[in-house]
């Protein structure tokens, strides 16, 4: 019984070391890895990717359910590189994340498109130039993009509207030009969020926009002009709209504005009517229509004397708190600045 037992030990340890000795990682997936770590200098997030140990236990990699390459994060380094068209040889590759490395330059490579797979795309905060590629609208699984604080530049490609599944735009903080395409109007469903804040967009917003139920669009500081009212619309579920410093011009007096919009900003734009009754009705943290052409009493209630004056500054007339009283005689100065006379 003794022996029995010592082989069965023995049996036992020697499978269970040939079982942590056994690479999980696909040998193309880590080869291709390596590559990546090559043309890309050899980050130091990185630097510990030791060839004989099995990749799917290397940081910034994980594995799915086949030990295949899923997911692939380098940020916050150093480097000094372009993004290496090898990482289009990961075929299983869900969400690719290379974010926060200043010193990452070039354009998207087209290689990308082999990505079918592909959930999420999070390459924000570089230094990458270029146009956001039309190639994009191939990654049918795609989900998430985040393309924002780059040098991008060219118009927003309208076949980014024909992916099944896109949730999240994000394309801040670039220098993209244009009108945002007429396409986007065709999405038939909710919306977590579009983000084209500081760019250089231009020209009016597509009217079947309003179609799309959004939680968040931000529109700010761009060249936008014309009507946005077809944005709101008190049976969406939107939380977060920002318009500002824009040269939108239409008026709000009959905007309905969804009880879920917690933030509302408007200012810098040419906006006329006056404030709507059933805004006082908004659950706001954060709100501002400044620097507009507004007029009359600003209703009483709800959040809306939360704010100072400073929300309400430099329209055409309006009055009441946090301003004057409509029935205080305020020069014409003060009345522009919506300032109280000394």
């Amino acid at each position: 019984m003794g022996k029995t037992t010592t082989l069965l030990l023995l049996l036992f340890a020697l499978l269970f070391t040939t079982s942590l000795s056994k690479d999980l990682c696909h040998k193309d997936d880590k080869n291709t890895l390596l590559k990546i770590k090559k043309a890309m200098n050899n980050p130091y997030t990185i630097i510990s990717w030791d060839p004989k140990d099995d990749c799917c236990t290397w940081v910034s990699v994980e594995c799915g359910n086949a030990n295949r390459v899923t997911s692939l994060d380098i940020s916050d380094d150093d480097v000094s590189a372009q993004i290496p068209p090898e990482v289009g040889d990961l075929p299983y590759l869900q969400y690719l994340t290379l974010r926060k490395l200043p010193n990452l330059t070039g354009e998207i490579p087209p290689t990308i498109a082999k990505l079918k797979y592909l959930k999420s795309l999070w390459l924000s905060w570089n230094s990458l130039t270029g146009p956001v590629p039309e190639f994009l609208s191939q990654l049918k699984n795609l989900e998430y993009i985040n393309l924002s604080f780059n040098k991008l530049s060219g118009s927003i490609p309208g076949s980014l509207s024909l992916l099944p599944k896109l949730d999240f735009l994000e394309l801040s903080r670039n220098k993209i030009t244009g009108p945002i395409p007429e396409s986007f109007g065709s999405i038939k469903r909710a919306v977590y969020g579009i983000y084209l804040s500081h760019n250089q967009l231009s020209g009016s917003i597509p009217k079947s926009l309003g179609n799309i139920d959004f939680n968040t669009i931000d529109l700010s500081r761009n060249k936008l002009e014309g009507d946005a009212s077809m944005l709101f619309g008190a049976k969406k579920t939107t939380w977060h709209i920002d318009l500002s410093r824009n040269m939108f011009q239409f008026d709000i007096s009959k905007v309905k504005v969804a009880k879920t919009v917690n933030f509302l900003d408007l200012n810098h734009n040419s906006l006329t009517g006056s404030i709507p009754d059933q805004w006082t009705q908004l659950d706001l943290q954060t709100f501002n229509v400044s620097y507009n052409r507004l007029c009359g009493r600003i209703p009483q209630g709800g959040d809306l004397q939360r704010f100072d004056v400073y929300a309400y500054l430099h329209n055409k007339c309006l009055c009441d708190a946090p301003l004057p009283s409509c029935n205080v005689k305020i020069q014409a100065t003060d009345l522009y600045l919506n300032l109280p006379s000394k």
